[in-house]
């Protein structure tokens, strides 16, 4: 082979490589998400709105409730793709259901990224979880338009039976989503928990913590975070490190042991129990927000425009998953 010729074969590869790695990281990586992400802020209220009108409130003893607030997460789902079921089950006679948007492969390891929908008692739950709700539901639609090269598929679950008295039972939405996973023998990339991403303030020692924690974290209780248990320091690390970059509100992390007060109060915990990595997003619920579980839980509490930006970030660290 004459060196012309060599260099020629040669210079073609590296165009080959070279366009390659362009089409599968362009847009992840080249564009910033400050530009790239626009976020519907009307729309994130207006899922809040509707879920906090919601009466008598979604809680476990108002089936009706929580079946007209599961109606809506279907309906909004289906607008983004035929792929959409209810997961059902049951506690005793009574049905419930978790509700399931696919999108990306059909095959594969999958990413998924929950929020429950009821509450706790009679109180709206704005923070407490319709903002997890919107956000799960403007992620999802995100993918949608934003349109990224999906590697794997992406489950969006809406939870039911997350609040007391089921939670840390296996009659938790998420418990019965994690074991059908597991029996199914799903490999999971991540879970990823939208846990309260509503209630900021700038105010000064409006941001409590553990003990051992008051030392180490921002005393001002407008920060996102992202907790996990030990051994999921490598989600953990990439959720933070990409929502960082994808978004213009401090990040905040915590890994450590599910005795600590707060790192398993959510959904994730379910998934730790096959070995699924698993991590939440919060604004750490009781230790910030003073509504928690309160009628006052109310959408004027809400700050929207932080909350955009938790949803930028989530989405750029599921899409780097």
């Amino acid at each position: 082979m004459n060196k012309a010729l060599l260099i020629l074969i040669l210079t073609a590869w590296v165009g080959v490589l070279v366009a390659t790695y362009i089409h599968k990281n362009f847009y992840h990586k080249n564009m910033t998400a400050k530009e790239l992400l626009p976020v519907n802020k009307d729309r994130l209220y207006a899922d809040v709105e509707f879920l906090t009108q919601v009466t008598p409130p979604r809680n476990a003893f108002n089936v009706a409730s929580l079946n007209k607030s599961a109606a809506y997460i279907y309906q909004q789902f289906g607008k983004i793709s035929d792929r959409v079921i209810y997961q059902t089950f049951k506690v005793g006679p009574q049905e419930y259901k978790n509700i399931i948007l696919s999108v990306g492969p059909e095959t594969g390891e999958r990413i998924v990224v929950g929020a429950h929908y009821d509450v706790c008692g009679d109180q709206p739950g704005a923070d407490d979880n319709a903002s997890g709700v919107a956000g799960l539901l403007e992620i999802a639609r995100m993918v949608h338009e934003q349109k990224p090269d999906l590697r794997y598929r992406i489950d969006f679950v809406a939870f039911a039976l997350e609040e007391p008295p089921y939670f840390k039972t296996d009659d938790m939405g998420s418990a019965v989503h994690a074991k059908s996973l597991a029996a199914a023998g799903v490999k999971l990339r991540g879970m990823v928990c939208l846990e309260m991403i509503g209630y900021y303030s700038e105010k000064k020692n409006s941001q409590r913590y553990p003990a051992a924690l008051k030392a180490i974290y921002p005393d001002k209780g407008n920060f996102i975070s992202v907790v996990g248990n030990m051994g999921q320091g490598n989600l953990v690390k990439h959720l933070k490190k990409y929502m960082q970059a994808g978004s213009q509100i401090d990040v905040e992390s915590l890994t450590a042991p599910a005795s600590v007060p707060g790192v398993d109060f959510s959904d994730h915990l379910n998934y730790w129990r096959y070995n699924y990595p698993a991590a939440m997003i919060t604004n750490t619920a009781f230790f910030r927000n003073p509504h928690y579980h309160l009628e006052s839980d109310t959408i004027d509490t809400l700050d929207f425009s932080k909350m955009a930006e938790v949803v930028k970030g989530v989405y750029w660290a599921i899409v780097h998953l």
